[in-house]
């Protein structure tokens, strides 16, 4: 029996050219026997309730076709609070957006024909998701699918968010680094890993399920998204003069040979201190500190091509 399929449409996605190309990823999923059916985003969040009305009413894959932003949307529709399950459905991806973080942690093809190979053939298997619940934002909680961070991160995101992708995700995300870098102060922050207490003046924290954010950026190589555990990151004092030292680094996989860089790994991590910190989710704006970030083991489950 073929897949019953449900692709999610962000028309807007790839600026603008998934709005007028999608019809032909509807006719290359038919042409490979899956049963499939399309719904269009209208707005901000609408994924969410669509990808949930999918699965609840008995999609098998319900198919994020946009960037790493509607695969945030899409997660939260199949996950709920600590975990729970919105139906059934696998979560597939058709990568349309400019930063793709989301498919290099994962074994998803780039190329939309191969993709949608995948989806209709491909293995589904657990992988983890992370939750974040912070103060202040409107969700009152969300999953991530990829990485949610505090600091200079969220800084960088909402400058991101509110510029033209047109030059590309990578490049776009290194010039809002830049600004976002030299006009943030570093502060103090109060961290707890699984209970243990972790004081530091540091530019951000970062807790990942996958390896990369920012267009590529390694910021925890070697993560794994079925290990059950968040890979957390601190970016200590650091800033713009550091960031341009170390632009190998980023891309490199060796971010963490740098003195400011500690990895560890953990289940719970809570983030504090006496300025609230911007919190980004998958690249969105997700509230500030206090905040907390937990894994949620095999929450989800993704279809892959291998």
């Amino acid at each position: 029996m073929s897949r019953r399929v449900v692709l999610i449409i962000n028309p807007a996605s790839a600026n603008g050219k998934t709005g007028q190309e999608w019809p032909e990823l509807v006719a290359e999923a038919q042409r490979l026997g899956l049963r499939v059916e399309e719904r269009l985003t209208e707005a901000p969040g609408h994924a969410t309730e669509l990808a949930r009305e999918a699965s609840m009413a008995g999609a098998d894959v319900v198919v994020a076709v946009g960037g790493d932003g509607t695969v945030h949307e899409v997660v939260n529709g199949l996950v709920g609070a600590g975990g729970t399950p919105f139906g059934d459905a696998a979560l597939g991806v058709i990568a349309r957006g400019t930063g793709r973080d989301f498919i290099r942690s994962h074994d998803i093809p780039t190329k939309a024909k191969d993709a949608l190979q995948a989806i209709a053939d491909g293995p589904i298997r657990r992988i983890d998701v992370g939750e974040v619940i912070s103060t202040g934002d409107p969700e009152g909680g969300r999953r991530f699918a990829n990485a949610s961070s505090a600091g200079v991160t969220g800084a960088i995101a909402k400058r991101a968010n509110g510029m033209s992708k047109r030059m590309g995700g990578t490049p776009t995300f290194l010039l809002a680094a830049f600004q976002g870098f030299r006009g943030y102060t570093n502060t103090p922050i109060h961290i707890e890993l699984d209970g243990r207490p972790i004081d530091v003046t540091a530019s951000c924290v970062v807790c990942a399920i996958g390896h990369s954010l920012g267009g590529g950026i390694k910021v925890a190589h070697g993560a794994r998204p079925d290990d059950g555990l968040l890979d957390m990151v601190l970016v200590g004092d650091v800033g713009a003069k550091d960031l341009a030292l170390n632009i190998h680094r980023l891309y490199t996989g060796t971010l963490g040979e740098h003195p400011e860089i500690t990895h560890l790994k953990g289940l719970n991590v809570t983030v504090s201190g006496n300025t609230p910190l911007q919190i980004e989710a998958d690249g969105e704006l997700a509230g500030t500190t206090p905040a907390t970030f937990r894994c949620l083991p095999g929450a989800l489950h993704l279809v892959t091509a291998s």
